[in-house]
């Protein structure tokens, strides 16, 4: 079984609170069942709850758990077992965020989406109108893309896809088993099996030149699981040995970079720097990544990436020439 990320622990966590405050005395064997884990695990999440609070640091803002004989009691919780309200700021977002999802093509439950936008635009009032100066664009592809990738999914379909890599600037042909379609920071991809890579893979689909859904079965290999691509970074693009070998020079202070992003080598230089390679297949989060750095990140290799970061930066400095 797959190790429970922190994420979903935490989103466990969150909905336990309020359901045994509102469940005193509950056999916590029927809490376990109900949340469909062990016995040990509840008893762990009880213990993790123990250091929950209040922001204070004392007895009195902590949660207090029992669950001694087998009846879990759940104290000084209440705070944290409310019903969450939105901020403004907070059903602002979410209505752009809904008003996005109803434009994606093939959407299955539009009419949920759109009985939840008419009652948050209803619960905000005027303030409402502020999301009329937000929008949010999605990469544009083909009508039946979509569409058809989704079906793939749900049938377990494989799919033949043309794909481009960028950094290449190549095109390959691919056969994928997929296992979802999701959207990220404004573009669309596809995670799945890639028989030329035999490991998983995630395709952005403006790239996709020419794709085709075959007659045979695309059910993944058991152990392929959806990554958790909740905090979204370079691991979204996994990388393979065929993708672009990058090497960069980083100032201590920047070195968090060989820790947070899947880097292959690490050396520490004299005078303190790190100098890591990495393989990606996709230059355009990396050249945001230097330019952000501001300095403290330098393009060793390859020479196309140097080039890139430097007319980006160039770019950038004219743009405050008066």
């Amino acid at each position: 079984m797959a190790a429970e990320s922190a994420t979903q622990r935490l989103g466990r966590l969150l909905q336990l609170v309020p359901w045994l405050v509102n469940r005193q005395g509950i056999d916590i064997e029927q809490a376990a069942a109900e949340f469909g884990v062990s016995r040990a695990q509840i008893e762990s999440d009880l213990e993790l709850l123990f250091m929950c609070g209040t922001p204070g640091h004392m007895p009195d803002d902590l949660i207090e758990a029992e669950w001694e004989q087998g009846r879990v009691f759940l104290r000084n919780a209440d705070t944290i077992a409310r019903p969450l309200r939105l901020g403004v700021d907070e059903a602002l977002a979410l209505i752009v965020g809904l008003r996005t999802l109803a434009d994606v093509p093939g959407l299955g439950d539009r009419d949920a989406v759109d009985r939840a936008l008419a009652k948050l635009v209803e619960a905000t009032g005027d303030a409402s109108a502020a999301s009329a100066n937000v929008q949010v664009r999605l990469a544009d592809l083909p009508a039946d893309l979509l569409t058809d990738l989704r079906s793939a999914v749900r049938d377990h379909r494989r799919v033949h896809l043309r794909y481009l890599v960028a950094s290449r600037d190549e095109t390959t042909e691919r056969d994928v088993d997929p296992m979802r379609v999701l959207s990220i920071d404004g573009h669309w991809y596809l995670e799945g099996w890639c028989h030329r890579a035999q490991d998983q893979r995630l395709f952005r689909l403006d790239r996709v030149e020419a794709w085709q859904v075959l007659d045979l079965d695309g059910t993944p290999p058991p152990d392929a699981a959806p990554r958790d691509v909740a905090s979204f970074n370079a691991e979204v693009f996994t990388s393979g040995p065929e993708d672009l070998l990058v090497t960069l020079e980083l100032q201590p202070h920047a070195a968090w970079v060989a820790d947070y992003y899947p880097v292959e080598s690490v050396r520490v230089m004299p005078g303190g720097s790190v100098r890591v390679t990495l393989r990606t297949a996709d230059l355009t989060w990396l050249r945001q990544l230097v330019w952000r750095l501001s300095g403290a990140a330098e393009v060793i290799e390859p020479e196309q990436l140097r080039q890139q970061v430097a007319g980006g930066a160039r770019d950038a400095l004219s743009a405050y020439v008066t």
